[in-house]
């Protein structure tokens, strides 16, 4: 075989030779591995946002408690906004 020839080249020239079957066979399996590559790189990519995301998640609970911790260190009874009067009245 031609050694400057990339080898599924040269599978596709033997398979030539044969029935039409074994070209096509190449092709419809050349398309499905280009189909699992991309399935590959979006499931990479959707793996790194649901990590990105959980440590979103995992800060907003954080914050979340703090504000929980600090509520009732404002005081027992709820503030009404009626009992407040702005400052030029």
């Amino acid at each position: 075989m031609d050694a400057h020839v990339p080898q599924r080249a040269q599978v596709g020239r033997l398979s030539e030779g044969g029935s039409g079957m074994d070209v096509e066979t190449d092709r419809r399996l050349e398309a499905l591995e280009i189909k699992a590559s991309f399935a590959d790189d979006l499931l990479e990519e959707l793996n790194r946002t649901v990590a990105r995301q959980q440590l979103q998640i995992q800060h907003l609970v954080q914050q979340l408690r703090a504000l929980q911790e600090q509520l009732p260190a404002a005081g027992a009874a709820p503030r009404s906004l009626r009992d407040e009067l702005p400052p030029h009245y």
